[in-house]
């Protein structure tokens, strides 16, 4: 079991003036605590499991290209990106120039996308359900042909692109890994079998269902389910004084059990610093 950190909010006890200081001490204390991946939501507006849309939040790649100057060994990635928010040729220049940047680190996160108050807010189209998931598969077909150095034009029902170039290519090869969020069992875990490294799943009763799943699409298009990295979204509760670490530990060794490989989610109250250091002490060396 691998163990990454989520930072969803950035409401810090020193404010937007001292958030860039903030941010580089979480970053740095993870990454050399042993939090194989840093991850960040794709969101331009908070979101309502954590608090109202006016809180502060920072823009995805922007973010993830500050955090590598920050770190050296975590895999950077948005857990995940909105498919609809970027046009897919420059999305994957983005990745690419964070892999390159990072030194082979970057991760591209992916999903259909769901938050329209956001997308109307700022003026994102945002297509019908059906629609998302069409603009999501052609964006992994996308970045599948420009990560291989495939500079034919692509003309897609949503998308062309007369000359998908991409230099430099990413450092890692074949490509960054490409994970896909969500538990869709028709589309979302079909794509995952079909375009993708990773997926991301919620550990909710229905966990082992969503795998099984997955499996029987695998074993439907002739790919390896152990090939692909499965991944939940967690929530890291140290307790008082790390009261709550015995328990957190056990819960993560049942999803181990279960094929999961990476708990990535964030810390609670991660910007008083202890919270994060109980969970590279503790917590990420009895897993």
């Amino acid at each position: 079991m691998r163990i990454g950190l989520q930072l969803p909010n950035f409401t810090t006890p020193n404010g937007p003036t001292g958030l860039g200081a903030d941010l580089a001490r979480v970053a740095r204390i993870a990454d050399e605590g042993g939090f194989e991946f840093i991850s960040v939501m794709d969101h331009f507006f908070q979101i309502g499991m954590v608090g109202p849309p006016e809180m502060e939040m920072l823009e995805a790649y922007t973010t993830l290209g500050f955090l590598a100057a920050h770190t050296t060994r975590a895999k950077l990635l948005t857990l995940v990106t909105g498919a609809v928010y970027r046009h897919p040729g420059v999305l994957i220049k983005q990745v690419t120039t964070l892999d390159v940047l990072s030194g082979g680190r970057a991760w591209l996160g992916i999903g259909a996308t769901w938050n329209e108050e956001e997308a109307r807010g700022l003026g994102i189209p945002f297509p019908s359900t059906a629609e998302r998931f069409e603009r999501l598969e052609e964006t992994l077909q996308i970045a599948h042909q420009m990560w291989r150095g495939d500079e034919s034009a692509h003309e897609g029902r949503h998308y062309q692109l007369t000359r998908p170039l991409n230099s430099p290519q990413a450092l890692t090869v074949p490509h960054p890994p490409i994970m896909i969020g969500g538990g869709g069992e028709r589309k979302t875990l079909r794509m995952v079998a079909q375009y993708a490294d990773a997926c991301n799943l919620f550990p909710s009763p229905e966990l082992p269902h969503k795998l099984q799943v997955l499996r029987e699409h695998c074993e439907r298009l002739g790919r390896n389910y152990d090939a692909v990295t499965k991944t939940v979204a967690f929530t890291f509760d140290v307790g008082e004084n790390g009261s709550g670490v015995p328990a957190m530990i056990e819960s993560l060794k049942r999803l181990e059990e279960l094929g999961i490989e990476v708990a990535i989610g964030q810390v609670r109250n991660v910007w008083q610093i202890r919270p994060l250091e109980i969970m590279a002490t503790e917590v990420i060396p009895a897993i």
